[in-house]
């Protein structure tokens, strides 16, 4: 039997390649590794000096790239035992260890140990020389491999291994570059620490340009948060700049839209919510413009909606796994109705679209989250597949979420730095959370807003009539001024033609509203017709199989099974008759109607539901019959939709589950309730608003208005009821069959 071999990994050297040049996506990824380094550091400045570079920033074989700070420096030991280590876990050991923080209380960014090879993203000789504190001597480390080829292949096409390359570390004795001197740093001097690190990188192997140069700054002041949001947002407790020069000369890029923005966030945002979830109570607690609100994840305010459903399950099957977060989110209207106030131009919109939802940790940005061509929420990808309202656009919500380490340490940063692992549910958790939230954002607060920005000229131009007053009291004042018979017949043609355009356009939009009514209440009704149908059916379909298998059959088993098919055919017969009701709406006149009678007609379309759901109906008459003179149908729509209401919402409520429906027929009106939820008072001007719905994609937002509307037509109404008429603590409606004209 021969003995097994003992290997060793041995990596090549183009390995190097690959961590670097490959695995790091650009130079912004390269840089921002590097001054990460530097925070990790306690670095208070960071300058990045291009040098040899013309005027647009162009290199040429010279030219080199210098990143210098301020930080606590390296002794010789780290040097050798962990910066040439390649994926040192030194950092990881330390975050293990709960040494997460530095001496300035900064959390530790960097774990992995291979951000190093950034370097090689930039050029191929580097020159390292580090001070750490205390020390009077400086560490000079290079690593040259500008000789190779990209592949570490030698001039006998011999693949390299990489313990074949070679490091260079001298020690210089006093320190000469870190050393005492008063130096610029941007608009001042200061004397410079006597610890540091300073990185020269030459033989370059990307191209550069001005334009590049300030992507590069924009994307480094991105770094920190660009907000006003948690403890890490006050530069002055804990100051970290970063410096573009060029040829020893300070460039102050600036973002020079970064006041403007500031602006637009605070002066034109329709909303400012700043929150936190609570994975503890499971919960979002938060401000819109200052109004605390705070919304479980198991409110039906979420699970009605299909991002909710399609990651956590028709209710809150399961925990959450993702950590606690905090949010901060503006939202803006992109809209052309804009109302003055929130209403932006084309270089407003321009500048909200260069920032989206920026994602920090321990406050310093997880790239590229926040990029104005990224989706990390997938926001852009449902709204093209699965339903456009059923988010703001990307382009609308400018803001930022915040992560720790401590509270989330399963959100960790992908190798290549461009974004997070997906490790299964925290990562799903965490982003379908903000999902969830932002699309309660699109349906609820910013519904309202545009119902109100929408409801009141329109209203009003359509029920004074202004268009037609308008156009008459042209007429009359043209005949008083003397006008030619031309105009005062152009004048008078229009009006008669407006008179006409409305009639069609009323009864176009009563007949429209009507049919949809018709389709909603049937259904809401529906549910036992398919039950019934079903049943019938599968005692059918088990008849014909034993048919098919011959032999005998027993009557009395056939009689009672041909009884069951009719005991079904004659409940969808009697369900359908009712329901034909709804149909005749425009043949039906007006007519004296037993409100009772229908009240308990509907109840019986309801009945399985009802007790399916644990749900008490009590009907109680006062005084003599309430009367409505109407139409069948239009009181049937107007009950479909208070009772499939009332079963929807009291269904996930706990028992007892009641409905109770005063007819008080000394008042002549009703009032329908429920001990549900009820209806918060945030809502409670809009419920009557056609498209607003409280049930997430469940609802579309139109049973109330068709029933408010329909009632209308016949001059009664239909209200929230205030305290004193309430029946029960939840939902509660009055219907008043007292013409508001008698």
């Amino acid at each position: 039997m021969s003995r097994a071999k003992s290997l060793k990994f041995r990596p090549y050297a183009r390995l190097l390649t690959m961590l670097g040049d490959q695995l790091i996506k650009n130079e912004r990824v390269a840089l921002v590794e590097l001054i990460k380094n530097a925070y990790d550091a306690d670095a208070s400045w960071v300058k990045v000096s291009f040098d040899g570079f013309d005027s647009k920033f162009h290199a040429n074989a010279k030219s080199r790239i210098i990143i210098e700070d301020d930080g606590i420096g390296m002794t010789s030991e780290i040097i050798e035992n962990h910066w040439a280590s390649p994926a040192t876990p030194v950092k990881l050991q330390d975050k293990r260890a709960a040494r997460r923080a530095t001496k300035k209380g900064r959390v530790i960014q960097g774990e992995k140990g291979i951000g190093r090879f950034a370097l090689l993203k930039l050029g191929r000789a580097i020159t390292l020389t580090t001070r750490p504190k205390r020390s009077t001597s400086e560490y000079v480390l290079v690593m040259d491999v500008s000789a190779f080829d990209p592949d570490f292949i030698d001039d006998n096409e011999q693949a390299l291994f990489l313990d074949d390359l070679r490091l260079s570390l001298r020690e210089v004795e006093p320190a000469q570059m870190i050393a005492p001197q008063r130096i610029e740093i941007g608009v001042r001097t200061a004397q410079r620490a006597r610890h540091g690190t300073r990185i020269e990188i030459s033989h370059l192997t990307s191209t550069w340009s001005a334009k590049k140069v300030e992507e590069v700054y924009l994307d480094l002041m991105r770094l920190q948060s660009l907000f006003s949001l948690g403890e890490y947002d006050d530069p002055q407790s804990d100051p970290f700049e970063i410096f573009i020069y060029r040829n020893g000369s300070y460039e102050p890029f600036a973002d020079a839209r970064r006041e403007e923005l500031a602006g637009l966030l605070s002066t034109r945002a329709v909303f400012h919510i700043v929150g936190r979830f609570d994975p503890q109570v499971e919960s979002f607690k938060f401000t819109i413009d200052d109004v605390p609100q705070r919304i479980a994840l198991n409110d039906p305010q979420f699970t009605g909606m299909r991002i909710f459903r399609d990651t956590f399950g028709a209710a809150l099957e399961r925990k959450t796994q993702c950590g606690p977060f905090e949010f901060e989110f503006y939202v803006f209207d992109f809209g052309a109705d804009a109302s003055a106030k929130y209403r932006l131009d084309s270089s407003d919109k321009e500048l909200l679209r260069q920032h989206r939802i920026y994602l920090y940790r321990d406050g310093i940005r997880v790239y590229p989250y926040g990029d104005p061509d990224d989706d990390w929420l997938l926001i852009d990808v449902r709204r093209g597949t699965v339903k456009a309202s059923e988010f703001l656009s990307n382009d609308q919500v400018v803001g930022h979420v915040h992560i720790t380490q401590v509270g989330n340490p399963h959100l960790r940063d992908k190798t290549s730095r461009e974004g997070l692992v997906d490790t299964g549910e925290p990562t799903d958790d965490f982003r379908a959370l903000l999902q969830v939230f932002l699309a309660w954002v699109r349906k609820d607060p910013y519904a309202k807003y545009k119902i109100k920005s929408q409801r009141s000229d329109d209203v009003a131009v359509f029920k004074q009539n202004a268009v037609q007053n308008s156009l008459e009291a042209a007429a009359e004042a043209s005949k008083q001024a003397g006008a030619s018979p031309q105009v005062r017949e152009l004048l008078d043609s229009a009006t008669r033609q407006y008179k006409q355009e409305r009639r069609y356009l009323v009864h176009r939009a009563e007949t429209t509203e009507h049919l949809a009514g018709v389709g909603l209440s049937v259904e809401s009704a529906t549910h036992d017709l398919t039950l019934a149908m079903r049943t019938a059916m599968s005692v059918n379909d088990a008849l014909l199989a034993q048919a098919r298998r011959g032999g005998e059959i027993v009557a009395e088993a056939l009689e009672r099974e041909l009884m069951a098919i009719r005991g079904s055919l004659t409940f969808i017969a009697d369900q359908l008759k009712d329901m034909q009701l709804l149909f005749k709406s425009t043949k039906q006149r007006r007519k004296d109607i037993v409100v009772a009678e229908l009240v308990k007609k509907v109840e019986r379309l309801f009945r399985t539901m009802l007790d399916k759901a644990g749900i008490q109906v009590t009907i109680d008459p006062v005084g003599p019959p309430v009367v409505a003179k109407t139409t069948d149908a239009v009181l049937l729509q107007v009950l479909l939709n208070l009772f499939d209401n009332a079963i929807y919402w009291l269904k996930s409520s706990e028992a007892p589950r009641k409905v109770e429906i005063l007819l008080d027929g000394d008042r002549g009106l009703m009032v329908f309730a429920d001990n549900g939820p009820g209806i918060r008072p945030d809502d409670a001007p809009y419920i009557f608003d056609a498209f607003f719905s409280g049930k997430g994609e469940e609802g579309r937002g139109l049973g109330l208005y068709i029933a408010r509307q329909l009632l209308e037509r016949h001059s009664y109404t239909i209200e929230l009821a205030d305290k004193s008429e309430r029946l029960l603590h939840g939902a509660n409606f009055i219907v008043s069959f007292v013409q508001e004209d008698a």
